[in-house]
Parts: C-alpha cells; structure tokens; sequence
C-alpha cells in the first residue's frame, strides 16, 4: 500500500519526476505525458461521476474504471527493466480488458444503433463522459507515441485497455442520455 507522509519533495523543481524504477525523467518526457494523460482521465471520470445521481449500475462500472487507471498509471510509470525491482510492477491484465467489454456490451444492448455521429451533450452526465472520452483518446495517442519511440514499451493489454475505455465512455455517454433518446445528433452542413 502506498504511504505518502509528505506531499511536496522539492525533487521535481529542476523539471524531472522520478518514474517506479527510481530512474529520472523531464517532465515533459512521453512516459511522464501518458501516465499524466492517464491521471486527467482518471479526474474526468470523476467528475463524470458526480453527475449520476440516478445510475448506480454505471457509477459502479465507472468506480472499478478509476481504480483500473490507477493501475494503468503505476503501469506506465514502471517500464520493464532488467535491474530487479524491491516491488512487482503493477501491470494491466487481458481480464481488465474482458470485463470492460462485457460492460460496453451490457450498456450498448440497451441502445438503438446509431444513424450519425453523435455531439457531446443532452445531459450533463452525458457531456462530462464526451470529456473524459477525448481525454482518454489523448492518453492514448500518448501511449502509442510512446511505444514507437526507440527503447520504449508499452504493454499490449495496457494499449487494449486505454482503447476500449473510449469506447465505453462513449457508449456510456449515449446510455445516460436516455439510452440514446436525449442524444445530440450531427447534421451534416446545418450551419451553411
């Protein structure tokens, strides 16, 4: 368990966060980037949370998703290494995909298929899932940078988990619209 007894280090004023190995890292490094994403996703979630007075169901499923990107986080932050660690790293699992799918394909059973792309809105829990959807697509942008820099991994469930996280925040977003009913639809060239 972690034990924080001291909230500021004076570690990171030249620019530099330590990552789970103890190795040194600008902040603006593309590890730190994704793991940092991760975190502003894990908030909108959050927020997205307060916004659901009337789906327990949901909120649940979104409950055991902040805990996930915790661990998606801790992943990130710990990039294997051959020098033996005083812990094992915490790593995202195919299981934590699956259920995720079982969930998307719980809350889309309840959903009529789509005939257009959808806006972001037609409640407020609605809009604040559309946020931490486009932040989760950034956190996984991230991710895929990271991987293709020389010398770099990303776990291939890590990968899986961040990308099937947009889709359910998607799908949840449509559900708590009415389960679709209040969904905002684009109309191509209505502006013109």
């Amino acid at each position: 368990m972690v034990k924080l007894n001291k909230i500021y280090t004076r570690t990171g004023d030249k620019g530099t966060t330590g990552l789970g190995t103890g190795e040194r890292r600008r902040k603006d490094d593309l590890r730190v980037a994704s793991y940092g994403t991760v975190d502003e996703a894990n908030a909108c979630v959050g927020l997205a949370r307060e916004q659901l007075h009337d789906h327990p169901e949901l909120d649940a499923m979104l409950a055991r998703i902040q805990h996930d990107l915790f661990d998606l986080g801790a992943d990130l932050c710990t990039p294997p290494t051959d020098k033996p660690l005083p812990y094992e790293a915490l790593r995202i699992v195919p299981a934590q995909v699956a259920r995720l799918e079982a969930e998307i394909d719980r809350l889309n059973a309840d959903l009529a298929p789509l005939k257009s792309f959808v806006l972001p809105g037609g409640s407020p829990a609605s809009a604040a899932l559309h946020l931490a959807r486009t932040v989760t697509r950034r956190a996984e942008r991230a991710m895929v940078a990271l991987e293709a820099e020389p010398g770099e991994t990303v776990g291939a469930p890590a990968l899986q988990y961040v990308n099937r996280l947009s889709d359910f925040l998607f799908v949840a977003a449509r559900w708590v619209n009415d389960k679709g009913a209040r969904d905002v639809l684009w109309q191509p060239g209505a502006t013109r």
